[in-house]
């Protein structure tokens, strides 16, 4: 097996256990861990494609640029999505996706 065949294994196996927690996890907290599984893979299967340049045509500092665009995207949907869970926090007293995806009840009444 290629070393580029390994490292996009990797970065599939962390792309399915990525979608898999996501369907999986009730918390908002283990959804935003599975989405940075997923952007993880997605960014190491672009340095991997970019190292093996004979391939692909790519220059290795491409691929460098683009993983670190997929690091900077992944740290701010992490800053938002934390920030939206503090929210939910404050206003429903826990973070589970049933708090947030029911809009009737007690709660939503008095605010």
């Amino acid at each position: 097996m290629s070393p580029l065949t390994l490292f996009l294994l990797a970065s599939l196996i962390l792309l399915a256990l990525g979608l898999v927690g996501l369907i999986t996890r009730r918390t908002l907290v283990g959804m935003l861990i599975s989405v940075e599984l997923m952007l993880n893979g997605a960014g190491l299967s672009i340095v991997a494609a970019a190292k093996t340049s004979s391939l692909t045509g790519l220059l290795d500092i491409h691929g460098q640029l683009a993983a670190l665009f997929v690091m900077g995207l992944a740290a701010a949907e992490a800053t938002l999505v934390l920030a939206m869970v503090l929210v939910v926090q404050r206003r429903f007293g826990r973070i589970t996706m049933d708090s947030v995806s029911t809009i009737k009840g007690s709660n939503c009444e008095s605010h």
